[in-house]
């Protein structure tokens, strides 16, 4: 672990501008208050699951026997992967300047196409360790597809695509959340991706909530279609409801910490 704290504090993070991002609002949902558009519910989920803290903290967390830590101040970042092997420490770093491989301190240079696999599997944890906070990037687009009931409970639905640039790998993913009408706290998500076989898809039912230093953090429940060729993207919350999914694991974040960073 003293290497990994050494390299953390020698590793240089520089400024990045992120605006917001683009949305689609081809439909609104009609309240007593006002008029919500997609933005407008992804912006109220943000804020009751940490707001504005997220932009300034130190999280750490463990999935699966790897430590993870992701360092934000304002429009800067690092997303740190630490793997012990033996007596062995590999970092996989990324930040606004790019992606790094680092076996104890020493660098490792990567051809491209390894470095792109490590880069989006460690984005991808971090990306999900923290909804729905991400859901305003820049290469994000955002389209409000109604509303719909899982367990009784109303949600807003919301389809998420990303830009090629900026987007990341997987930029051609499709996302599916449902956030809860009374809380919007992000409770569902669906996501489809490219597989040796064709499309792949997950269902993810959020459970053991919980607040650390004012941020919301869950595990989930991860599901796929008992039958992937008979349904589309956007009907799995139906099919979670029919009982037609079958449960492939559990995400669990354990040992959250957070600190709040200072401006």
């Amino acid at each position: 672990m003293k290497n990994y704290l050494l390299l953390i504090s020698f590793v240089t993070i520089f400024a990045c501008n992120n605006e917001n991002s683009k949305t689609e609002n081809t439909e609104v949902i009609e309240t007593t208050k006002k008029t919500l558009t997609a933005n407008d519910i992804v912006d109220e989920s943000i804020a009751v699951s940490g707001g504005e803290r997220f932009t300034s903290s130190s999280l750490k967390f463990e999935f699966r026997d790897v430590y993870y830590q992701a360092l934000r101040k304002n429009h800067e970042y690092l997303l740190v992967r630490l793997t012990v092997k033996k007596n062995d420490s590999i970092f996989d770093m990324l930040s606004n300047v790019g992606y790094e491989r680092y076996n104890n301190s020493e660098f490792v240079q990567l051809e491209d196409s390894i470095a792109q696999t490590y880069e989006a599997s460690v984005n991808s944890v971090h990306y999900f360790s923290v909804l729905p906070y991400g859901l305003n990037d820049k290469a994000v687009n955002k389209s409000l597809l109604g509303s719909e009931k899982i367990k009784d409970k109303d949600y807003y639905k919301i389809k998420v695509t990303f830009d090629q640039d900026g987007g990341g790998e997987d930029f051609d993913d499709l996302y599916i959340y449902w956030i809860n009408k009374e809380t919007f706290k992000l409770e569902y998500l669906a996501y489809s991706y490219a597989e040796e076989k064709g499309i792949g898809m997950r269902f993810r039912e959020a459970y053991n909530e919980r607040y650390r230093g004012g941020l919301r953090f869950v595990d989930y429940n991860n599901f796929k279609p008992k039958d992937s060729e008979s349904i589309a993207l956007e009907n799995l919350g139906k099919a979670f409801e029919a009982d037609n999914l079958e449960l492939l694991s559990k995400i669990e974040l354990k040992n959250v910490k957070v600190e709040l960073v200072n401006n």
